[in-house]
This record gives C-alpha cells, structure tokens and sequence, in this order.
C-alpha cells in the first residue's frame, strides 16, 4: 500500500530518531553505486512497464516508489514472512527506532533511517525490528559503507515523487500544495485583520493590529 498521501499531507517524518544526520546524500553517487551493487537483482520501472533504472533484475522487488511504500507491499512479489511482518508492524513497535512515528501512519513505511539500516545488514536489522531472531529476509546482499548507503536512498527517493531528501540526507514531505495552502491561509488571516484596521480606520476608530501579528504568528508556528 503507498503511503503518498499520508506523505502529502504531514510533516511528522522528521519524527524519526536522527541517523548520520552528519552525512551528506550524494544522488549521483547513488545512481552509481545502484547500478554497480544493485542491479543484479532489483530493477526500477513505472507504472507503464519503463525501465527507468537497472536491466532485468527480479530477483528483488521493483523499487520504483519504494521510499514512503510500506515494506512487503509489491504485488505478485513473494516476500519472506519476516519482510511482511515488518510491513505490519506499527511505527512504534520498530525496535529499531528508525521508522518515522505520527498518528497518521498505521504502519511502518520505508523513509530514510530505516532503508539506510536495512541496506546495511538485512537480517540483522529485521531480526531487530521485529524481537525475533529467527526472523530472516531473502535479501542477503549488504551495503558495507554507510555513506553508500544513503547515496543510494537518495538515489531510491528519487523515483518516489512524492518525497525528498534534504541536502543532509533526511526526509520530509515533497508537499508544495499543503505549503502553498498554508502560506495562503496565513496572507489571508493577516488581510482579513489588515481589512479590519483599514475598516476601523476609515470609520475614524483605531487599527487594532494586535490580532493581525497574532494571526502571523499562529501561521508560523
């Protein structure tokens, strides 16, 4: 199940703990080391069949969208039960403490901290998340670096249009229209208050701005 409209419309991705937000995301990096470490297996292609990165690899899922896409969630891909278990998991209940956390999300989605930790050791990280050491993932394949392993999610998150990832490699929302929408709301509260003083001033009463700065204030915050 995509997440994109829950990514849409919250700012509260950046609730995940911080991890390497010391390091920089270098996407052209990650486009190299995507092609030279993961294409043997996954393969990045829309909607309409487009290959858009990789060659033919299937033995891994499509990784088309898959930052802000719920783990386990291609259809007709056969995960292992550990992969799926992580899908269904709440937030919360990562204990490994890098899914991002709000309300809004019932389920544990794939963002920047936990790709990165999962690229890094698969196993180990869902045998973590999930308080199970049976658990096991099919990808058995590892990112040795960790700046690797942020290149290529921001690499990945390019091709999730929805999201983006800072220049420190952490996510937020690609949500122009919410800001767009809230910018809006905050010129019209301080017009409407702006009309008000005209108003009252016309009328030969004195501007009362107090609401007005009140109403700027609220939009900023």
């Amino acid at each position: 199940m995509r997440l994109l409209t829950a990514l849409a419309t919250t700012t509260t991705l950046l609730a995940a703990p911080a991890m390497a937000q010391d390091m920089e995301a270098d996407v052209a990096n990650g486009e190299s080391e995507f092609a030279r470490q993961c294409v043997s297996c996954h393969v990045i292609a829309d909607e309409s069949g487009e290959v858009l990165a990789g060659r033919a690899g299937r033995i891994g899922p499509n990784l088309h969208g898959v930052i802000g896409r719920q783990p386990g969630a291609v259809e007709d891909f056969r995960y292992s039960d550990g992969m799926v278990a992580y899908g269904e998991l709440a937030p919360a209940d990562d204990m490994t403490g890098t899914a991002p956390t709000g309300d809004e999300f019932e389920n544990v989605f794939w963002a920047h901290d936990n790709t990165v930790a999962y690229l890094q050791d698969p196993t180990s990280f869902l045998r973590e998340a999930l308080d199970d050491e049976r658990a096991r993932g099919k990808m058995a394949y590892k990112v040795r670096d960790e700046q690797t392993a942020i290149d290529i999610t921001a690499y990945l998150a390019t091709f999730s249009p929805d999201f983006e990832v800072s220049e420190d490699g952490s996510d937020s929302a690609a949500d122009a229209e919410a800001e767009a929408e809230a910018e809006t709301g905050g010129e019209a509260e301080m017009t409407d208050g702006a009309a008000e003083a005209e108003a009252e001033t016309e009328m030969g009463g004195e501007a009362d701005t107090t609401e007005g700065d009140a109403a700027s204030d609220d939009t900023a915050n």
